[in-house]
């Protein structure tokens, strides 16, 4: 293998996937400044009829696109093809966000001329894409950037080029010039590189809270780059009096293992009242026990795939002997049938005796189950976290849920659904070490373009009326 390779590798056979050549940070770059000027200068509905094509072209594509999703993330061909339709429903949901989030406003004020407000792209903007959703979330920054004006540079994980190729694909046969939108393949180097790069106007992120930190900090003295971190989470699901206890266990364990609880939004913390503690864990400890996981294209469809390599698999591991050691109690074991191969078993451990319980994002198909007295020690547990992206109550009345929302530090505070799955069409975003207060999804176009106040006339025209000696 070339040190210059990046190489793409199924999780679930561990086969070679895919493999090209690192890029070139500079030539991308530049590249990508002399290709702004004639795309910012595009009338907005052009962009827009361009990227409404690019939705045409993965429709087109949908079901190649879906098959190389399951092969390189491992995740079951059913969920790979929610992904794709995911990418498509974006493109809509980002024209009405743009109009709706950077219109343009004018004020007559008489004498004055014209107050107006309008907005402009930033320039070349970075996006660095993660390898749990590799088409759906890189694109939900590309399209608005798009739309805006910016052209960008996609840097996928290494561990998805494969599918970010397919995806880029998609906009050039769309008719966007392959200088507007381009494909960085590399590692954490050329990430940095990018960054870095004097001549990049915007970084927008989408992974875990170490790399994000790491940029904040990076750049932190230069203000001049807008930064948008989407991180992950630490997230609490709690639990109140309810008698709908099946259907608890059933969003419990939506929240918890989808895509093999690899989304920043899954459930990490399952935090419980005594009075629903026994009733609730037999059942959830029992759906587990009926989870099918599996290799992407099996017959019957699994409800999870493997998780992204064997290194990833390894940490899980070690993750659930920890807890287990440090005073865990054991509900459901973590098993691994093949050591060669990412593949566990959803695992359920009890933490509750633990007084230090580590607080950081386990990203994998593990949940930590803590008993509290009632709703406002599981409050108070749930904040027990520099993260705050998504939290869940489960259970309750209307009036514990105002104070559960009141109360709880999450971007996305749901009732009676799970914390993952969060709509397009609201904002979406985290608080501590969740993100920096640049909610993404239907809010997105804040960051992807700047306002811009002018007063205005059509001739100069001024007076001054105090403060001159005669002539």
């Amino acid at each position: 293998m070339s040190q210059s390779d990046i190489i793409s590798f199924e999780p679930a056979t561990g086969r070679e996937l895919w493999r090209g050549q690192i890029g070139d940070v500079a030539e991308t770059v530049d590249r990508a400044r002399r290709a702004w000027p004639a795309w910012a200068a595009q009338p907005l509905a052009t962009r827009i009829e361009l990227v409404r094509r690019f939705a045409n072209e993965v429709r087109k594509d949908a079901e190649r696109l879906a098959e190389t999703i399951s092969r390189e993330t491992g995740k079951p061909l059913w969920e790979a093809r929610t992904e794709v339709e995911s990418v498509v429903a974006k493109v809509d949901i980002s024209v009405t966000a743009y109009a709706e989030r950077t219109g343009q406003k004018k004020l007559d004020s008489a004498l004055q001329g014209t107050a107006a407000v309008r907005h402009k792209p930033h320039g070349v903007m970075a996006v660095l894409g993660p390898y749990n959703f590799p088409a759906h979330l890189p694109n939900g920054h590309i399209v608005p950037a798009l739309i805006a004006g910016n052209v960008v540079i996609f840097k996928p994980s290494e561990k998805t080029p494969a599918t970010a190729e397919m995806l880029l694909g998609c906009f050039h046969r769309a008719g966007i010039s392959a200088a507007v939108v381009q494909l960085l393949i590399g590692g954490p180097q050329e990430g940095q590189d990018l960054v870095a790069h004097p001549g990049v106007d915007g970084v927008l992120f989408t992974g875990s809270a170490r790399v994000g930190i790491a940029i904040n900090r990076k750049l932190a003295t230069n203000p001049g780059k807008i930064v948008a971190l989407e991180m992950g989470g630490n997230n609490p699901i709690v639990v109140t009096d309810t008698p709908k206890v099946s259907d608890a266990a059933v969003l419990i364990i939506q929240s918890a293992f989808t895509s093999a609880g690899q989304r920043c939004t899954a459930a990490r913390r399952l935090i419980v009242v005594d009075s629903m503690y026994d009733t609730l864990m037999a059942e959830v400890k029992a759906l587990a026990g009926r989870i099918i996981y599996g290799e992407p294209f099996a017959d019957p469809a699994p409800f999870m795939g493997p998780v992204i390599d064997n290194d990833a698999a390894d940490q899980m591991v070690e993750s659930f002997l920890y807890l287990l050691s440090h005073g865990g109690k054991a509900i459901r074991h973590m098993t691994r049938p093949d050591d060669s191969l990412p593949f566990l078993s959803p695992a359920i451990i009890d933490v509750t005796a633990i007084t230090e319980r580590p607080d950081v994002e386990l990203f994998g198909p593990l949940l930590q189950v803590i008993r509290v007295p009632d709703l406002d020690a599981g409050i108070a547990e749930a904040n027990r976290t520099r993260f705050g992206l998504s939290a869940s109550l489960l259970g309750g009345s209307p009036q514990d849920y105002n104070r559960f929302w009141a109360n709880v530090r999450a971007g996305v505070i749901n009732w009676n659904r799970p914390t993952n799955g969060a709509s397009s069409k609201a904002p979406f975003g985290g608080v501590g070490l969740s993100g920096n207060h640049r909610a993404s999804a239907y809010y997105a176009a804040d960051y992807c373009a700047y306002p811009v106040a002018s007063t205005e006339m059509d001739q100069p025209r001024a007076s001054i009326g105090v403060g001159l000696r005669d002539s």
